[in-house]
């Protein structure tokens, strides 16, 4: 290849007196040939100064390099030492590409290192082409800022701040705006740094959380936004209705005019909101179906008409402040009354609302005939009717005494006082409390994340976004502050509270306020509505797309289809049925709690991401806005959940719960996505802080349990399965309720060959795989690692296995091994050499040994078995067999099964003494088990010639082994008991246990014994 520094272009053969000469041009042929392509170094390529120089050296004067104090005695013996050096240097890096290609991406070809570090600081190709695609080039104003200005600011601000004020009054009013804003503001502010922090694609705040936090998370915040936007949808046409009926085409409510008051769960006027929100709602269905080139038609009119009714808003207060006209209401001593119960005709301007406001026989009839109590008709007589300006403006002792909260319970008109006169009074129709009004304010804040969603139309998305979204946020915050202060100056409390105008004849309080003319008002906000709801339902498919396109949630991938026109229609039909779910809660406010809940989690998990990274102090987090801290990111986090569980707590549970339950899924069923994500880093380290807490020493009987190394055989493919090593994993899966280390180390043999070393890699990764879907498939939750050998290697590398396994205090003290299969050939004879390798390094290591013979059957994680734990006692082996037995027991599988001990015996006389001993032992280790005790038969019956062999495999033993002793455990199913003690050979001495005893074996035996291993 034209980009490999081959061997035979700088290592020529010995004999050839040229080649010093060949050696001097090699640098020269790579740049000139770099030069002719136009290749260039990465960053992570590129090679020192200082190293270049030492290749020169080895190139013309080898003497540097291969420092030697005796002088060679002749030129042929100078040379042919520097071509060794030389070709020794070259072939450990003939292979090694020099340089590459700019559109390679590859990081497992040659150079894997140092292209590793390069693609983890320059884009890859998905990066690249979203960058190539054309864009918009918008800048911060029309890109960021008056977007995000048109989607924070919407109806909630006209229908439902001063009611707010009048309620909370202006003190608490303040504090509530102070929550609100402060949140999104500080959310605003980790947004702008994650949005900074890389490219942000399609997706918006569900891209960047899941690329920060993981799949998992992802998906489920992802889902949790995508729910905002689409009941979002529902809260604008529910608000643009209300609206419509209250304010601008009273007579088109169904059931008349006297239904407005009517707004229960079941009330009628719910029921004409459900109706018509769900026709508006079919209409931009369809809408929205067609493109969205009419949706964006729609944007800067829907922003146009929101300003001009904000300025009508100040320019009303100012001028009823001047020429004292404001609109009058009529009131009973502190009782604001209906403008109904003055009997006013429908020709007549409310604006003459004072002649009417006089006590004679048309309002006496409504107080002191029909259905009136005496109560009543002695609260008309007796007390003062009188009309007020509602609207003096500007007045600083309407400021006064609108400071102080009025809390009312839901049917109540004056505070402290009797339940209101529903037929001739204004009261509250919801029972309020500041958490309640605040559930209900917040999503007039919400929208933030508009300018982050634009990103891939913005020219300059690092610059703009930060810029743009934090300075809309402010300039929101200062409207909502100012217009609350506004209302608080400019109307008296009472009309504050009158929610639906029921007092101005079913006008908008706030319409009411504005100049020149109420409709700039109604108009406006009616349009903003139709607007805003347009937006979000064109939004939501997207975002649902988009997280069917990653495929990490299976049963989303339907939503991933568009059509031709690049529209997610299907996406559509689930968000407009979903939209409509939340149109039947059939009340702004309802649906308003339900939203909160939704935005607060997405906001709460983009704060602790900017506080994740900027605590970890990752190498790639490096967001060009500066103006954070980790601090104000938790404080942000804390905040949005401190208003989710105060506006309502178990709707704040149902948030969490369904996060969780997303999270489970997607852990559980969906597709594994490695996007670089902080929870790895988080994980790393927690891990790395608490391995430095733990002493690197044996740890004390007290805390120790099995940390297992399971060593299986390589000879695994993607076809086969090996039933010993599956069933070793089953037994290591029940072992783990000590909750220890589990790692499995496949020994994997490989040619010595150096160009088999790419596809020898490639081989350990297919093992790997598969030892780890075994593992997962015995519910061992640890490590799979493939380790290379060759032949020659054996030795050393299981030596170098034990001694650098696990790190710090977390180290394997259990070894796992299966018996190796006897037989001549070279495969079995291997095997049986790499066991004796691993008993001898293990007893050297002083690790526990637990050699599994024969598991060819071994229970499954989900059997449950009944019967009988046996451990035969035979030797003292330091209570590993009673734990090892426990641990089982702790698992479902064995968990119906009962513990007998078997301890052998010499002699009958020492029975009783063995068993109380042993009880005793038992009774302090607090493990519940029955001791039985075993005789040994006489040994003078047993036949010389077997113990004459039993002498001699003793001494051949100890011979090859060197005196290595260790313990063995075997699990087999019987049905009868016999203590088996077998050497390598095929010879088998068994000796019988008591006749009595043989009727009671009916379970699982676990054989325990003290092993020489023999005939190798």
């Amino acid at each position: 290849m034209g980009n490999i520094l081959c061997q035979k272009d700088v290592s020529p053969a010995p004999g050839s007196r040229k080649g010093v000469e060949k050696r001097n041009t090699v640098l020269k042929k790579v740049r000139s040939l770099m030069e002719e392509r136009r290749r260039r170094f990465s960053t992570a390529q590129q090679i020192n100064p200082d190293t270049l120089k030492v290749i020169k050296k080895a190139a013309n004067r080898l003497e540097s390099i291969a420092d030697t104090k005796e002088e060679p005695d002749n030129k042929e013996q100078v040379y042919e030492r520097k071509h060794s050096i030389q070709q020794t240097v070259t072939s450990k890096l003939g292979s090694l590409a020099l340089f590459k290609d700019e559109d390679e991406d590859d990081i497992s070809t040659a150079g894997g290192g140092a292209s590793f570090i390069s693609a983890y600081t320059t884009p890859g190709p998905k990066e690249r082409a979203t960058c190539a695609k054309k864009k918009a080039n918008l800048g911060v104003m029309f890109g960021v800022y008056l977007p995000t200005i048109q989607h924070i600011l919407g109806v909630t601000m006209f229908i439902r701040l001063f009611w707010v004020v009048g309620v909370a009054g202006v003190w608490h009013t303040m504090l509530l705006l102070f929550l609100c804003c402060t949140c999104t503001l500080l959310t605003c502010i980790s947004l702008s740094a994650v949005a900074t922090n890389g490219v942000v694609e399609g997706g918006g705040a569900y891209f960047m959380i899941s690329r920060n936090l993981g799949a998992e998370f992802g998906s489920a915040v992802g889902i949790l936004f995508y729910l905002a936007n689409t009941v979002a949808t529902s809260m604008y046409l529910v608000g643009g209705v209300e609206v419509f009926l209250l304010y601008i085409y009273p007579s088109l409510t169904i059931g008349g005019e006297e239904v407005h008051s009517d707004t229960g769960m079941l009330g009628m006027m719910s029921n004409n909101y459900r109706i018509y929100g769900t026709l508006l709602l079919l209409i931009e269905c369809v809408i929205v179906a067609l493109g969205v080139r009419f949706v964006q038609l729609l944007a800067p009119v829907s922003l146009l008409c929101v300003i001009l009714s904000i300025m009508a808003c100040f320019a009303g207060g100012i001028e009823k402040a001047i020429t004292y006209n404001g609109q009058h209401v009529c009131m009973l001593e502190d009782h604001l009354l209906s403008s109904r119960v003055l009997n006013i005709p429908h020709h007549e301007d409310i604006a003459n609302i004072c002649d009417y406001c006089k006590k004679g026989d048309h309002i006496a009839d409504e107080f002191c005939e029909g259905n009136a109590t005496t109560e009543v008709c002695q609260t008309y007589t007796g007390g003062n009717l009188r009309c007020v300006n509602a609207f003096p403006g500007f007045n600083s002792l309407i400021l006064t005494q609108n400071m102080d909260s009025v809390y009312l319970q839901a049917g109540q008109a004056i505070l402290r006082e009797r339940v209101a006169d529903k037929a001739r009074e204004v009261y509250q129709d919801v029972t309020t409390s500041f958490f309640l009004l605040l559930a209900i304010y917040f999503p007039a804040v919400t929208g933030i994340m508009t300018g982050a969603n634009m990103s891939g139309d913005l020219k300059d998305p690092q610059r703009s976004i930060p810029s743009g979204t934090v300075a809309a946020t402010l300039t929101t915050s200062f409207i909502y502050v100012a217009l609350a202060i506004l209302f608080g100056a400019s109307i008296i409390g009472p009309v504050l509270r009158d929610k639906n105008g029921k007092s101005l004849d079913g006008s908008l309080v706030v319409a009411s306020l504005s100049w020149p003319s109420p409709w700039v008002v109604i108009v406006g906000s009616f349009l903003s509505t139709f607007g805003a709801a347009l937006q979000c339902l064109c939004s939501a498919p997207r975002l649902l797309q988009s997280i069917a396109k990653d495929n990490v949630i299976p049963m989303l991938s339907p939503f991933a289809r568009v059509t031709k026109n690049n529209e997610p229609f299907l996406g559509l039909l689930i968000t407009t049925f979903i939209a409509e779910l939340a149109i039947l809660l059939g009340a702004v406010d309802a649906i308003a709690e339900v939203l909160d809940f939704f935005f607060l989690m997405c906001y709460a998990f983009v704060n602790l991401i900017c506080a994740l990274h900027s605590l970890m102090g990752a190498p790639n987090w490096r967001p060009r806005f500066k103006y954070y801290h980790w601090s104000l990111s938790l404080a942000g986090a804390f905040l949005c959940f401190f208003i989710m569980f105060a506006s309502c707590w178990y709707y704040a549970l149902i948030a969490c719960a369904l996060t969780g339950t997303i999270y489970k899924y997607v852990e559980w069923k969906g597709a594994k996505q490695e996007w670089g994500d902080g929870l790895r880093g988080l994980a790393l380290t927690t891990a790395q802080y608490s391995l430095m807490k733990v002493e690197d020493k044996d740890p004390h009987p007290k805390n120790w349990r099995p940390q297992l190394l399971i060593l299986v055989d390589g000879k695994y493919s993607k076809e086969m399965i090996d039933l010993r090593s599956l069933n070793l994993l089953n037994l290591a899966g029940q072992l783990k309720a000590g909750k220890g280390l589990a790692i499995t180390v496949a020994f994997v043999r490989c040619p010595a060959t150096r160009g088999m070393h790419a596809e020898n890699r490639k081989k350990a990764e297919e093992i790997k795989e598969r030892v780890q879907q075994d593992m997962t498939q015995a519910r061992l939750r640890g490590f799979g690692k493939a380790l290379l050998y060759t032949e020659t290697q054996i030795e050393g590398a299981v030596s170098a296995l034990y001694q650098s396994i696990g790190i710090g205090g977390l180290r394997p003290n259990t070894v796992f091994l299966n018996f190796p299969r006897m037989g001549e050939n070279q495969d079995q004879h291997t095997e049986q050499m790499i066991f004796a390798e691993q008993l001898c390094c293990g007893a050297q290591n002083d690790n526990c040994m637990v050699v599994v013979k024969g598991i060819t059957d071994f229970p499954r994680p989900n059997d449950r078995l009944r019967g009988y734990l046996d451990i035969w006692w035979i030797v003292q082996d330091g209570g590993i067999l009673m734990l090892i037995a426990y641990l089982l027991q702790q698992h479902k599988v064995w968990k119906g099964c009962k513990m007998r001990v078997y301890v052998i015996s010499q002699t009958e006389e020492q029975n009783e003494e063995i068993k109380h001993a042993l009880q005793r032992h038992i009774y302090m280790l607090r493990i519940d088990a029955n001791v039985f005790i075993v005789n040994m038969i006489d040994p003078d019956s047993v036949d010389d010639d077997a113990v004459q062999k039993t002498l001699n495999m003793e001494q051949r033993t100890r011979t090859l082994l060197k005196g290595v002793w260790t313990f063995g455990i075997a699990v087999r199913r019987t049905t009868g008991y016999s203590l088996v003690y077998r050497s390598f050979s095929s010879d088998i001495r068994h000796v019988p246990f008591d006749s009595s005893r043989r009727a009671e074996s009916n379970g699982t035996t676990l054989q325990a014994r003290r092993c020489l291993w023999a005939e190798i």
